[in-house]
């Protein structure tokens, strides 16, 4: 090229850029626009026959399965094979047996019409009983016999054998009543599909072809036309033009559904594309015009770029960023994502290095605070009064079984306040700890106060916080049953769902306004280290910090209180967050 003159170059340019891609992209795109026109059509016409497949199918399905209720019910089948003494007798015993919740269940189906035949001369006909003798020359019957199968899906149509019907297009599911061997007569039971809702479920797919469903060759339905349900059955003709088939044997139906070559054929519409066309002469047209220009721009302007961007990192590592616009798979491409990796890399390196180191200390600061704060707010005067006072007055009334018994309670909660040489405990651990607890406010409360736990097989071996459940558990002692003159009760329950571990501890007492707890909420969904200085619900402030701490904020505590009902507080949190031990 260098040894070319720019006349010679140009007329390379217009050549190779202009001439050749316009022959050449004017029949390739004609060829490419059949193609995908094609595939579009086949791919349309599998979804449609797939599509009307499944809802044949499903329907097909329901029946089976409602039958086969049927087929295995030995109350039903006795029904229809006991010899009655009289109609009366007869109609006593369909009465009781059509109320049973069974009878529902199997013959109550809103697009199922199901009538079991029986020879049985005992049973009369009339609901879903009828005789068997007046149905031997009906197509269905006749199908049956000449099947090899204990039951059948036929089509038919019963003609003007009967003008009562509301419709006398009929697909149904034949089925012997065989299961039990031992019964006498023969049983059998018709299932009639929704012939109407499967047609006018057709019609409402709006499917831009005809489709046919077809019981060989005799059409079923079709959305050619509105359903038809008194008009016999048509049959596929020579002149139709298939253009997709698939045929399925189900039940003893060789069950068809084609989609057929509309009216107006199937021509390929270039208006359709006629916008696609113009944009590609336009682009051929102007290529050697713009060519040169954006080579200009390629090199020059990115060159640019990277530039300034390495000006900018000799300022120190913090005024480093990346370059956000990255055009190009060449050379300079590429040392621009080069450069950007190298920006990505030092960044986290120094993240790792400093950053993260920063965020472990401050993190352990906090978790060593809140363990001195939860320490502090759990030590109690008040109560550990009236513990000790409690012990006092039963030591002189009774003997000293119960004193001791007190005493060994106190001592677990002593020796759980006290004892902060590891912050994490299991969950049974816990309820050991919160159990003495109870029962010793029992000791002070007596009938005033009853508590249940509940934990799920598995949880409590869950490791949390030491005392953030008893905290709240001791909220409830103190805010629901000190409060209220009738008997309280304080529920606990442990629980796991999916991926998260869940505990309720709820009570009966007094309750809270509205106001209280919608501010309470705020302050556990955003609670810090300076909330424990408020000296308003320290404990729970802190119980909720520490699990949030432990599950890298993720863990949520919710209150839901009834002033003069009681209050539940809701505790949920990620299990990948928390070990569990042996």
């Amino acid at each position: 090229m260098d040894d070319l003159t720019i006349r010679h170059k140009l007329v390379v340019l217009y050549v190779f850029c202009v001439i050749l891609p316009l022959v050449v992209t004017d029949g390739l795109i004609f060829y490419f626009i059949k193609c995908e026109e094609s595939n579009r059509l086949n791919y349309e016409m599998n979804n449609i026959v797939e599509a009307v497949e499944a809802d044949i199918v499903n329907s097909v399905e329901e029946a089976v399965k409602v039958t086969r209720g049927v087929f295995i019910n030995r109350t039903l089948n006795e029904f229809l094979d006991k010899e009655f003494s009289s109609p009366a007798e007869y109609y006593s015993e369909r009465y009781k047996l059509l109320n049973q919740p069974f009878a529902s269940m199997n013959l109550g189906t809103g697009e199922l019409s199901l009538v079991m035949y029986t020879d049985n001369p005992s049973i009369l006909s009339g609901g879903p009983f009828c005789q068997l003798d007046t149905q031997k020359d009906k197509v269905w019957y006749k199908a049956l016999n000449n099947s090899d199968r204990d039951f059948i899906l036929t089509s038919y149509y019963i003609g003007d054998e009967n003008k009562t019907e509301t419709y006398r297009k009929r697909i149904s599911l034949v089925r012997k009543l065989d299961y039990y061997k031992n019964l006498n007569y023969t049983k059998i039971i018709k299932a009639d599909l929704d012939y109407s809702g499967m047609a006018k479920r057709l019609m409402n797919m709006n499917f831009s072809l005809p489709v046919y469903v077809c019981d060989g060759k005799k059409i079923l339905y079709s959305n050619v036309r509105r359903p038809d349900v008194m008009s016999p059955f048509r049959f596929v003709s020579g002149n139709d033009t298939i253009l997709c088939e698939k045929s399925q044997e189900i039940y003893g139906m060789n069950l068809r559904v084609m989609v057929l070559e509309p009216m107006e054929g199937t021509e390929i519409n270039l208006k359709d594309y006629a916008l696609l066309i113009f944009l590609m002469i336009l682009s051929n047209i102007l290529l050697p015009a713009v060519l040169m220009f954006m080579i200009n721009k390629s090199f020059v302007s990115r060159l640019k770029t990277l530039s300034a961007a390495f000006e900018g990192g000799a300022n120190g590592y913090d005024t480093m960023n990346e370059i956000s616009d990255i055009r190009g798979e060449d050379e300079i491409g590429s040392l621009m994502r080069g450069y950007n990796n190298m920006v990505v890399r030092q960044k986290e390196l120094i993240k790792t290095v400093y950053e993260e180191r920063l965020k472990k200390q401050e993190i352990d600061i906090e978790r060593q605070q809140a363990q001195l704060l939860a320490l502090h707010s759990q030590i109690n005067p008040h109560f550990l009064f009236n513990v000790l006072e409690s012990i006092r007055m039963h030591s002189i009334i009774k003997r000293e079984e119960e004193t001791a018994d007190m005493i060994e309670r106190l001592a677990i909660l002593q020796r759980q306040n006290v004892d902060w040489s590891d912050d994490h405990i299991k969950i049974k651990e816990e309820l050991k700890f919160i159990e003495a607890y109870l029962e010793l406010q029992k000791y002070r409360f007596g009938d005033k106060l009853s508590y249940g736990i509940s934990i799920k097989n598995g949880c409590e071996n869950y490791y949390m916080p030491r005392l953030t459940l008893e905290t709240f558990v001791e909220n409830a002692c103190v805010h629901g049953v000190e409060n209220k003159v009738a008997t309280t009760y304080i529920y606990i329950r442990i629980y796991e769902q999916e991926d998260r571990l869940y505990m309720e501890v709820e009570d009966t007492g007094e309750g809270m306004d509205e106001d209280v707890v919608e501010s309470l909420n705020e302050k556990l969904r955003l609670c810090s280290l300076d909330d424990l200085k408020s000296g308003k619900h320290i404990g729970m402030i802190n119980a909720c910090l520490r699990l949030k701490m432990l599950t890298n904020n993720r863990a949520s505590v919710q209150v839901e209180s009834e002033r003069g009902i009681g209050t539940t507080i809701f505790i949920s949190i990620p299990k990948d967050t928390i070990d569990k031990g042996l």
